[in-house]
């Protein structure tokens, strides 16, 4: 065990230094950085200091070294555009992206896992049919199609939810949340089904294709054999080996949610860290955009490794030592 979780730190700090050596890249070959802030009037003599102060002078690997350094330590410089610390701007916008990601998370969770157990275990009915349709379509759709029909419908023809904005927030410190209100909730309800749906879908297929191979299993035609009642077989055998590849999946999704979350924020100008970064690249504001990178990597990194020890704690031939010396 102790061995597993130590090869996997060192693959994610490779993985780390390797993203972290990209979005330096991004400050070397993308713009100056002295003439984003000084502008095109700067003489050379106030050019030549501020390089100096960035520590732009200095060789390649020692911007580098320093470079990750700060990193570690949350520290990106100052934005182009609005001239603040990009960890503040961070720290502003993460707890919406968060907050966002978490509940679409969940009801693709829970909807995904009941909708492919109840189409595997009902597969020649008609409603199983029609959600397996609606889930072809699920995957197929682009999100921001998806959430502009959202919009069209709830927002515009019917009127019942809004359509742009985060709406009322709570502050707890320097974290804040829309789910403290009833007016957070209307805000947070399109975009999450938006952002949800694709996840849905894709759990939803691989439950389903799991759980009918379990179900052709052996030893659950010796649970039958036995006489265990259906929902024994079905809940407390097949479902269980069914969740097995799911974890994997379910993880390195969770992971696209936060990543991937800036097509949904940016069609319901939702304030989180996906539209801050589409606001980096429209301005080409190198800090913000380094910081996101290594931030969405780091995200990546840490849910990998929790859904590999996760993956290691459910499934036994996992933890069985390999025979070593040729016995």
């Amino acid at each position: 065990m102790l061995v597993f979780i130590l090869r996997r730190l060192a693959q994610a700090v490779i993985v780390m230094l390797t993203v972290a050596f990209i979005a330096f890249m991004l400050f070397q070959y993308v713009g100056d950085p002295v003439t984003n802030i000084l502008g095109q009037d700067a003489t050379p003599e106030q050019r030549l200091q501020l390089r100096v102060d960035l520590g732009l002078d200095q060789p390649f690997p020692v911007q580098f070294v320093r470079f990750v350094g700060k990193a570690v330590k949350g520290e990106f410089g100052l934005s182009l555009r609005q001239g603040r610390k990009v960890s503040s701007l961070i720290a502003e916008r993460l707890p919406a992206t968060l907050e966002l990601s978490m509940l679409s998370a969940v009801i693709a969770l829970v909807f995904g896992i009941s909708m492919g157990v109840y189409t595997a275990l009902k597969r020649g009915t008609l409603f199983s049919q029609t959600l397996m349709t609606i889930s072809l379509l699920g995957v197929s759709l682009p999100p921001f199609l998806i959430g502009i029909l959202l919009i069209l419908v709830f927002a515009v023809t019917l009127k019942w939810l809004p359509s742009f904005g985060r709406g009322e927030v709570l502050a707890l410190g320097p974290w804040t949340t829309g789910m403290a209100s009833l007016d957070g909730w209307k805000h947070l309800i399109l975009p999450a089904i938006t952002l949800a749906i694709f996840q849905l879908a894709l759990i939803m297929r691989l439950v389903r294709a799991e759980m009918l191979e379990v179900l052709r299993a052996d030893y659950i035609k010796f649970a039958r054999a036995r006489g265990l009642p259906n929902r024994a077989v079905y809940f407390g055998h097949a479902l269980k080996n069914t969740l097995v590849p799911v974890i994997t999946i379910t993880g390195l999704q969770l992971g696209s949610l936060i990543a991937f979350a800036i097509i949904t924020e940016t069609v319901f100008q939702w304030p989180g860290m996906g539209l801050l970064f589409i606001q980096a690249v429209t301005f080409a504001d190198i800090p913000v955009m380094a910081a996101y990178l290594c931030l969405i990597a780091l995200i990546f990194v840490v849910i990998n490794l929790v859904v590999d020890l996760l993956y290691f704690a459910v499934d036994p031939r996992l933890r069985v030592e390999k025979p070593t010396g040729g016995h």
